[in-house]
């Protein structure tokens, strides 16, 4: 497959810059909250994102490299390939941090969860490519779509990993009411959800239970579940305005921060560029997410919208609960922030859905 001619004048330079600018952003962050002041050194994981980032722009190509549209004909394909690999990760599955996430490739992990997100747009977008009805849909045409879904939102659940479960389920409702599902009917799914919450608190562990309870009340226990929130309020609040400078975060630098380099990153980043540093790096966020949503106003077509839609919503919902779980005002439930946060598979991901966008946002001008 090639990429026909006239296109590369086309290509969406502003795109490509805004997500290289962020992973920039995300490997100077990995390299300092891994800095050891004795050695002098960050270890190997800046250099380990470095690579990905390069797996990723391989990925980002290839998602551009041929008409989207194709994409239909993989949809599917693709969605039973990433339930055989959840499947596999409950059988022979990498442990660690508690969790059962990762299929053990030799050269590297892979976490099918973060390429299942994927999949949710692509079958989601194939199945409501054709005009919506003219009242919209009801619950009763959603029977299908979460016939394929909720397989893939349950094995993530039972690794365990509450966040991508959250971020698969919100992905999911975010294309449904892109597809056309009436407003009554989703009132009626959002009561039907609000009724399930008591029967799912049976089902959370213990200490998923103890991180919604300590976000009620982050005081109850200051050494336990509220370690984290309290420790990354006190980062992002001792940034002040123009923070402590890079490789010069006191509470980093410590150990007083979790997963430094993962979900907490934006706290290592607040404390040491401070809330000017935060405002730049949510402003290419926002900047992203208006481009995009001009992108789906634009696409040539139902189907190019539903991709971009969906890629979007997954930036878009990794944004908003990572630095709302950082900053206390979510429970913790483990989503990092995309483009920025240490994980191969995530990067690989979010550059593969930036490239489906591209390439929507460059073929509507072809005929």
């Amino acid at each position: 497959m090639q990429i026909d001619r006239r296109l590369i004048s086309h290509f969406d330079w502003t795109l490509f810059l805004l997500v290289l600018a962020m992973v920039g952003v995300g490997i100077t962050t990995i390299y300092s909250a891994n800095y050891n002041l004795a050695t002098g050194h960050a270890g190997v994981l800046p250099m380990r994102q470095f690579t990905w980032l390069g797996l990723g722009l391989i990925a980002m190509f290839v998602a551009i490299s041929f008409d989207y549209h194709y994409i239909d004909r993989l949809a599917y394909p693709f969605y039973g390939l990433m339930l055989f690999l959840l499947i596999l990760v409950i059988i022979v599955g990498h442990s660690g941090g508690g969790s059962q996430r990762w299929i053990n490739l030799g050269f590297f992990r892979l976490q099918p969860s973060e390429p299942a997100k994927l999949a949710i747009v692509l079958v989601m977008a194939k199945y409501f490519q054709s005009d919506e009805p003219a009242k919209g849909y009801y619950l009763r045409d959603l029977v299908v779509p979460f016939a394929m879904v909720a397989p893939l939102i349950f094995l993530t659940l039972i690794q365990p990993d509450l966040g991508t479960a959250i971020i698969l389920g919100i992905v999911f409702m975010s294309m449904v009411l892109m597809g056309g599902l009436r407003l009554r009917s989703f009132s009626y799914l959002v009561a039907a959800g609000i009724a399930f919450m008591p029967i799912a608190w049976q089902f959370l562990k213990t200490y998923q239970r103890n991180r919604i309870l300590t976000f009620l009340d982050p005081d109850r226990d200051p050494l336990g579940a509220g370690y984290h929130v309290i420790q990354s309020q006190i980062a992002i609040g001792s940034g002040k305005l123009f923070g402590k400078g890079w490789l010069h975060g006191t509470q980093n630098r410590l150990n007083f921060l979790p997963e430094q380099h993962t979900d907490f990153i934006f706290a290592v980043f607040s404390e040491e560029w401070g809330f000017a540093g935060c405002v730049l790096l949510l402003l290419l966020f926002v900047i992203m997410i208006g481009y995009c949503l001009r992108v789906v106003q634009r696409a040539k077509d139902r189907f190019g919208a539903l991709l971009v839609f969906g890629m979007l919503s997954i930036i878009f919902w990794h944004v908003t609960i990572n630095v709302s779980m950082v900053t206390g005002v979510m429970p913790v439930v483990g989503v990092p922030l995309p483009m920025v946060s240490y994980g191969g598979s995530a990067l690989a991901s979010m550059m593969f859905a930036v490239g489906v966008i591209i390439n929507v946002s460059m073929r509507r001008y072809v005929f």
